[in-house]
């Protein structure tokens, strides 16, 4: 996919307001976007140590989710992803249940597959990742 072919998104609820709208609905509001599921993961702030909750794409792979750390192909990780690096333990929402879960970056082969799964549901990804030089992180959340 190149840049022509990108899909601007609906971005009437995002951010603070997205997230907000999807705690107090419990998903009603906010679950769907754009065509897409989208899950709250609440991290530990790498330097705070304070909760930190992203509304994040997902897709799933057996019994795991799977969130892509694209930024929109911004030069640098997303902060959710480094505080993932520094506790890999977390929380996500998906519409009313919470689930704990462990994170870990995809490499290698496993990547490339996940990869694909990513952009069949998000085709954006291959335009954000052109956007960029660093490889966008795919990360497995593995309920504990």
């Amino acid at each position: 996919m190149h840049e022509s072919d990108y899909r601007p998104p609906d971005l009437s609820l995002v951010g603070a307001a997205h997230i907000q709208r999807y705690l107090e609905t419990d998903g009603a509001v906010g679950h769907e976007w754009n065509g897409v599921p989208i899950l709250l993961l609440t991290t530990t702030g790498r330097k705070s140590g304070e909760p930190r909750t992203s509304a994040l794409i997902y897709g799933r792979h057996g019994r795991d989710y799977l969130v892509v750390a694209s930024t929109g192909g911004a030069p640098r990780h997303p902060a959710w992803y480094l505080n993932l690096q520094a506790h890999p333990e977390a929380e996500i929402k998906v519409k009313a249940e919470h689930t704990t879960v462990i994170a870990r970056t995809a490499a290698g082969d496993e990547r490339r597959r996940l990869w694909d799964i990513a952009t069949g549901y998000w085709p954006n990804y291959d335009v954000y990742q052109g956007r960029t030089s660093r490889q966008l992180p795919v990360v497995v959340l593995s309920p504990v």
